[in-house]
């Protein structure tokens, strides 16, 4: 119990308050004192003390009036009432604790009772004040934990929508990531590839759709897990046909190698499911065009259902190529092959009339790998 508490006696006998001031000093409290009920209001009000003496009958206010004053101000905190009154009538008690008083005394007042009394109402307090400060404190958490919980929440939701189009890694360093504008509008050198089936025009023309829905699904669990390896950005993987790019919006110093070895690891794995597809009567084929250069990279959509996207003449380009391949061709820009000639057996197949392109392209067919490790 705290012995410093303060005390504030009302009553406009001095006598009385001499009394009482003496049996509680005794005791370490810190005593205050009113003489009438006015003053005792306006005392309370600004010292906010942790117990109230109230005599009943005082001049300007009477004991029961301060009390239920005290009580319905919803300002001040909790503060026990204790009312020290000459008048001992059941009607006047009643009154009292209707009012809002918390114990109530007859004088002369018994001093063992007294200090009973006031160390009873000290307790109650303590532990009104100590319940008070924890719901305040248990609040305050819940409110931090429903902070944290919203944040957690848009962040896995932030993090699910950029797993459509980038590795799960990426997509975390991007969450986590101090800057906030990794994916607004912004230009960039990259590296782009796409790749599609040949054939599949004519194919799902004629195939039951459920084939049709067989090939694209075992495509799609082909190539996807070959994007994650590679760290590429999925532009889009909708259908036979796929885009991703390098670069961006992590930065990928050796890009164009990059690109060329998810392409020959796509073609690969790729080879092995075309044969299965043409024992079942499906003629398809597969192509790759890869091309790097410069690009606008940003968010486009709308209603929470963004798209990250390279938009350029460099993704147009890796489209043509990639139209031109035949089954089997991984066709790369000059520019590419300039990055990767040291590391791929590739050949030259000339200019190639570009639909888009006003001037011929010169382009170049990968082979395979220049050596088995170099890449």
């Amino acid at each position: 119990m705290n012995t410093s508490a303060r005390i504030l006696i009302a009553d406009d006998d001095a006598t009385n308050v001499d009394i009482l001031q003496m049996r509680l000093n005794a005791h370490g409290y810190e005593i205050f004192s009113a003489r009438d009920g006015e003053e005792a209001l306006s005392m309370a009000r600004e010292l906010q003390p942790d117990l109230v003496l109230l005599d009943v009958m005082m001049p300007r206010m009477d004991g029961i009036e301060v009390c239920r004053n005290l009580k319905n101000d919803e300002s001040l905190p909790f503060m026990p009432v204790i009312i020290v009154s000459a008048r001992a009538d059941s009607q006047d008690i009643v009154a009292a604790l209707d009012a809002g008083a918390d114990e109530y005394l007859t004088k002369p007042v018994d001093q063992t009772a007294l200090v009973a009394r006031v160390k009873s109402m000290l307790r109650i307090k303590q532990l009104h004040d100590t319940s008070c400060e924890q719901s305040a404190q248990l609040l305050e958490w819940n409110q931090r934990l429903e902070q944290r919980v919203t944040e957690q929440i848009e962040e896995l939701d932030r993090l699910s929508q950029l797993k459509r189009f980038f590795s799960p890694q990426i997509a975390e360093m991007i969450v986590s990531a101090e800057d906030g504008n990794l994916l607004e509008d912004h230009r960039n050198e990259i590296t782009v590839l796409f790749a599609d089936l040949r054939n599949f025009t004519a194919f799902s023309a004629n195939a039951e759709p459920e084939d049709v829905m067989r090939v694209l699904r075992q495509y799609h669990q082909l190539v996807a897990p070959l994007i994650l390896e590679f760290e590429a950005t999925l532009d889009h993987l909708a259908g036979d046909g796929l885009m991703v790019f390098f670069n961006d919006p992590v930065p990928c110093p050796d890009s164009a190698a990059q690109a060329a070895r998810l392409a020959l690891a796509m073609r690969k794995q790729m080879n092995e499911l075309l044969k299965k597809w043409r024992k079942r009567g499906f003629e398809l084929g597969f192509g790759v065009g890869v091309a790097s250069g410069y690009a606008t990279l940003g968010q486009i959509g709308a209603s929470g259902q963004f798209h990250y996207t390279a938009i350029g003449s460099v993704a147009n380009l890796a489209a043509r190529l990639c139209d031109s391949a035949a089954d089997g061709q991984i066709l790369v820009s000059q520019a590419i092959f300039a990055e990767i000639e040291d590391l791929v057996d590739a050949e030259s197949i000339g200019a190639l009339e570009l639909k888009g392109f006003h001037k011929p392209v010169s382009a170049f067919n990968v082979r395979d790998f220049a050596a088995r490790d170099s890449l």
